[in-house]
């Protein structure tokens, strides 16, 4: 008897315990410094994380768990490390080599939390983290089962502030945080009209970080370089088909690297770039001189250079247009293209540079509205002429799932094109479109058109079993897991953002990569013609006449050959392209004509358009020579084969209009070579793949 009472004398007390310990805290009690936090976990222990070390040291980062299931940045850890002959540590958590082999075992200590991380440094010297299993290290994974269905939802849309209420988004609005709330957005895209200096720039995405309440950011931005530059400070990299030009994989990386850099510093973290599109058909009215080449082989060797260099800086890349944008005579912003080739042309070509892109580790790729009939023929009916239209590539199951997922092994993240193009809301409809998307695997929704309309529909969709509860699982799992591979947190105490926007003005613009865009230009300058050896423009006299003559861009040309020579003169055409009794009296008077010409279409580039009919007239009835500069597509010869000398500079920034001076004077010699063919009016070639001159 006494024995039972004992027991239950200890029971009673036990249940005490346990009572006072699951209670709330009275309301008149600070609550503990460890409340609402379930762990704290040393970042280099989580899966996503790269392993090994590349340098001497490392930034070594603690990240708070919560019960609610997201986490972030925290610097309120104590770090320590057992073996000081391995490594040594500073308070901060700079984790630093002393270069002999062992094994150290680093210890992070934040109120009653813990963990350790093992560092194993072989004696070639290479050290690298042990790979840790432990389910508490699967981040993404708890988040995801502890978040709202509207959580998850907020994480896939990715909408654009580019205006509001008629006036471009430059600074953070209430309405626009206040949606941030709202929707649990997992990020957003910024345009030219949002990103005016550097300064701005870093405190808008600042706003946007500080306005999401439990997840880091992705704060995107389409910074392709060349005629796709949305920064409107910093520098001006040429676009991809200069890069072919140069055929370097080490300009390339360079440029991309340099771009990345940029980026980060101003704090955007995703760049919807490099274009892995293969521009083999000259009529492409929206790809041309976004693509690095033609040629499959070159565009994936470049490519994957570009990916590298922009993932190293921490910068998310993304391959676009998936399965390939470049064999298209519709721009999908209006239209809808289609692409008509069977699998093995596709694998052979267009799918070939995505599929590198996928081996070498490629953060995202971007689908385009683009339909493939030969991969999916499925056939629904147009909401814009009441006639069935096949399915783009971004609400194809058979695409995004069936082909990236199942048969090129890719489990990285899949982001829509923009929602807002015509290919998809005139015949699709806004919210039926973003269900489909979702439904064939899409992960991030770009752009929806009506944000509260189209979360509404998915909302719905998922409630009536259209979609799976599953399938959304599967995006939040890979758009966090991301944000964990790069970084993207939410922080307890983020450097202050005068020192940020300080870190930005040396960053952005910088002479490192002002050099690069410098050699990138200079690289890809190419000499497509050069009769009679009339170039270069070397040692010319002072009384020398030249004349720059053209349209768009053509006052940057003349801006550029006028530091050359101070006897140059300017007739920018008007739009009726013709010449005053005055003009024509210059011209005849010229020692040499240098002609701007600027095309983006086939309209604007056939022999009877009035620029076309220009500058044949200027070849055949003045004596000066004929010097033409391809400002923009390197096809303009095309209409004008008689000219005297023809230079291709893939771009109307101001390096490529520089380096295209440089080489007309001699003071480089050009190297690059032709990455695309250019066709004659017969079918046949009138300028190979690889065609490039020099002096």
């Amino acid at each position: 008897m006494m024995r039972k009472r004992k027991w239950f004398l200890l029971l009673l007390g036990l249940s005490v315990i346990l009572t006072a310990g699951f209670s709330s805290p009275s309301k008149n009690k600070p609550p503990k410094p460890d409340d609402g936090i379930q762990d704290v976990v040393i970042y280099q222990n989580l899966p996503e994380v790269e392993r090994h070390i590349a340098g001497k040291s490392v930034q070594m980062e603690a990240i708070k768990v919560y019960k609610d299931g997201h986490f972030t940045k925290t610097d309120d850890v104590k770090w320590s490390v057992a073996n000081k002959k391995i490594a040594k540590i500073t308070a901060a958590g700079t984790l630093t080599l002393t270069g002999k082999s062992g094994i150290a075992v680093i210890h992070a200590k934040s109120g009653k939390k813990s963990d350790t991380a093992f560092l194993t440094v072989d004696k070639k010297g290479k050290a690298s983290f042990r790979t840790m299993k432990q389910k508490r290290y699967k981040l993404a994974d708890y988040a995801v089962s502890k978040m709202t269905i509207e959580e998850k939802l907020g994480q896939m849309l990715m909408p654009d502030y580019r205006n509001w209420k008629g006036q471009n988004v430059t600074e953070m609005l209430p309405e626009i945080e206040q949606q941030v709330k709202d929707f649990d957005l997992g990020g957003v895209i910024l345009f030219r009209e949002n990103v005016v200096t550097t300064e701005q720039t870093a405190r808008l995405v600042d706003a946007y970080q500080k306005a999401s309440e439990k997840y880091g950011m992705f704060i995107s931005i389409d910074q392709e370089g060349g005629i796709v530059t949305r920064l409107q400070s910093g520098t001006d990299m040429p676009g991809n088909m200069a890069l072919g030009a140069t055929r370097s994989s080490k300009i390339t990386k360079d440029v991309a690297r340099a771009i990345g850099e940029e980026l980060g510093s101003l704090g955007i973290n995703t760049n919807f770039a490099p274009s892995l599109d293969v521009n083999n058909n000259p009529d492409n009215p929206v790809i041309g001189v976004r693509s690095f080449s033609e040629n499959p082989q070159l565009t994936a060797e470049l490519g994957t250079a570009y990916i590298e260099g922009m993932q190293e800086t921490g910068t998310i890349a993304t391959a676009k247009h998936f399965p390939g944008h470049g064999d298209t005579e519709v721009d999908s912003h209006v239209g809808l293209p289609e692409v008509p080739y069977d699998m093995d042309r596709l694998r052979e070509v267009e799918l070939y540079p995505f599929q590198q892109a996928m081996n070498a580790g490629v953060d995202a790729i971007m689908s385009a509205h683009i339909t493939f009939p030969k991969i999916d023929e499925t056939k629904v009916i147009s909401k814009k002429t009441g006639e069935e239209v096949s399915l783009p590539a971004t609400l194809s199951h058979r695409i995004l799932t069936g082909l990236i997922r199942e048969e090129m092994n890719y489990d990285g993240l899949i982001v829509t094109d923009a929602m807002n193009m015509g290919a998809i809301t005139e015949h699709y409809g806004t919210v039926d479109a973003a269900i489909m998307t979702v439904k064939a695997g899409t992960d991030i929704v770009l752009m929806p058109v009506g944000l509260e309309a189209v979360r509404a529909g998915l909302l719905e969709a998922i409630s009536s079993g259209e979609i799976k509860e599953k399938r959304i699982n599967a995006s939040v799992k890979r758009i966090l897991s991301l944000k964990i591979k790069r970084g993207i947190f939410k922080e307890e105490s983020p450097d202050p953002i005068e020192d940020r926007i300080a870190e930005a003005l040396q960053t952005v613009g910088s002479p490192e990569h002002k050099a690069i865009e410098k050699t990138a230009a200079e690289k890809s300058i190419t000499l497509v013609k050069n009769a009679e050896n009339v170039l270069p423009l070397r040692g010319l006299e002072q009384s020398a006449k030249i004349v720059v003559i053209g349209s768009t861009y053509n006052q940057d040309l003349y801006n550029a050959i006028k530091e050359k020579h101070a006897g140059t003169s300017v007739i920018n055409l008007p739009s009726s392209y013709q010449l005053t009794e005055a003009q024509k009296v210059q011209l005849r008077e010229a020692d040499y004509i240098i002609i701007g010409s600027h095309t983006s279409n086939v309209a604007a580039r056939l022999p009877s358009h009035p620029q076309m009919q220009r500058i044949n007239d200027l070849i055949a009835n003045y004596e000066a020579p004929a010097i033409a500069v391809a400002i923009r597509n390197p096809y303009d010869i095309m209409s004008y084969p008689e000219v005297d000398a023809y230079i291709a500079q893939y771009g109307f920034r101001t390096a490529s209009f520089k380096a295209a001076a440089a080489a007309i004077f001699g003071e480089i010699n050009p190297s690059g070579k032709l990455p695309v063919t250019i066709p004659n009016d017969q079918g046949g070639t009138l300028y190979p793949f690889g065609h490039g001159l020099s002096y």
